[in-house]
């Protein structure tokens, strides 16, 4: 990536894959970890906490959001204390609503007073992030997490909400807005642009950005050449 200075958004790798976060853990680029239940599961975890522990001793330092697995708010809490239990460099992520809709603000606010760190995630909206950061306990670590990419899955343009809760924000050192649900390289041009602080991204587009700075010639010399080997390989004829 060229013209470091230029670009002050962290990259936090976003996946449960132990093999992958052995490499990225290595990768000066990545500054960090967020997983969820989702990618657990799809990385072949049979036991949460077992699994969880597994990845802990691969990331010992960097931070990493490993997120409650509960619905309602009393076991929320105990499963809180339980993973923050794990490590130092463990964020906890609670979900900014449970399956019923219910604001998660009550635990949001004990857990933060009780000096965890939090990765408040599944928000969408600046109403929810004001209501997010109410709850918060200024000296308390914490991690807002807007899931940009889903929004724009649906047509709607996350990079105002962005703006407005960076802005929002700005002033309270120990919460960080993170861009969430990334689709694509660009998305790491729009996150740094709004000075949104954190981004996560799948290994994928990890390892595009790496290709940042290339002139269009390249690129166009790069697809051209991948198009006439397919055609070779292949044995294509007319």
């Amino acid at each position: 990536m060229e013209n470091k200075k230029f670009f002050k958004t962290k990259i936090f790798c976003d996946t449960a894959d132990i093999k992958i976060i052995k490499k990225f853990n290595k990768n000066s680029l990545v500054n960090g970890f967020t997983t969820n239940p989702t990618l657990m599961r799809f990385s072949g975890a049979k036991n949460y906490k077992t699994y969880s522990k597994k990845l802990l001793k691969i990331c010992k330092k960097k931070p990493i959001s490993l997120e409650v697995i509960a619905d309602n708010f009393e076991e929320i809490e105990k499963q809180a204390y339980e993973i923050k239990s794990w490590g130092n460099n463990v964020y906890v992520k609670i979900p900014v609503t449970n399956s019923k809709g219910n604001f998660s603000g009550k635990i949001i606010k004990k857990l933060s007073d009780k000096g965890l760190k939090l990765n408040i995630t599944a928000v969408y909206t600046t109403n929810q992030v004001k209501k997010v950061v109410k709850c918060l306990n200024k000296n308390s670590y914490s991690i807002i997490s807007i899931f940009s990419g889903r929004m724009a899955d649906v047509g709607k343009d996350p990079v105002p909400i962005i703006q407005k809760s960076v802005k929002f924000t700005k002033k309270i050192k120990k919460i960080k807005i993170l861009w969430a649900s990334t689709r694509e390289a660009y998305n790491y041009m729009q996150a740094n642009n709004c000075k949104c602080e954190i981004i996560t991204m799948p290994p994928k587009i990890i390892e595009k950005i790496s290709k940042f700075g290339k002139s269009f010639r390249e690129l166009t010399l790069d697809t051209v050449k991948t198009f006439y080997k397919d055609a070779s390989e292949a044995n294509f004829k007319i």
